[in-house]
């Protein structure tokens, strides 16, 4: 991704300028819909496909390798959900969790695009003594395509600048 957002759209006719705003803007919606499959499907619900299925594209993977599992390098999306949320998942010995996703810098080509957003994400864990809380900082990556429902993610990258964990109270 070059530095320059700008580059996409100077010297462009005003319909294209909007039609560039219009996708920027789908995409954005893309990328928030994630942590919203997240945070909307607590509390034993599980149904994160519900928000998922209007983010990725069927056919699509994720590469979440960096957080130590190399399972989840080009990992079907679908079975990402099992990864996180099974009985042994990552997530759960969880209570809760919010995922904050940051504005995306977007690179579009034509029916392709390339998302670079900051994401936050918070866990609380269990309040037994036993517990612990962790939050993650760092960036998705995505190659998104538009397909005839709309932009979708059919790649997405997970990168790790920093995590902190520290005990429940």
């Amino acid at each position: 991704m070059t530095n320059n957002a700008t580059a996409n759209i100077s010297g462009k006719s005003l319909e294209e300028r909007l039609k560039y705003v219009e996708d920027r803007i789908e995409i954005q919606d893309v990328v928030v819909r994630y942590g919203l499959g997240q945070d909307l499907h607590q509390d034993g619900d599980n149904d994160i496909l519900e928000q998922w299925d209007a983010v990725f594209a069927p056919d699509a993977t994720v590469d979440y390798s960096v957080a130590g599992d190399p399972s989840v390098k080009d990992l079907d999306y679908r079975a990402l959900v099992e990864v996180m949320r099974g009985s042994d998942g990552s997530m759960s010995g969880l209570l809760k969790w919010q995922h904050f996703e940051g504005f995306s810098a977007v690179e579009i080509d034509g029916d392709t695009a390339t998302a670079r957003t900051q994401h936050m994400h918070t866990h609380k864990g269990s309040t037994d003594g036993q517990g612990w809380n962790l939050i993650e900082t760092g960036f998705f990556v995505d190659r998104l395509e538009r397909r005839p429902e709309g932009w979708r993610i059919a790649h997405r990258t997970l990168e790790i600048l920093w995590m902190d964990t520290f005990p429940t109270t």
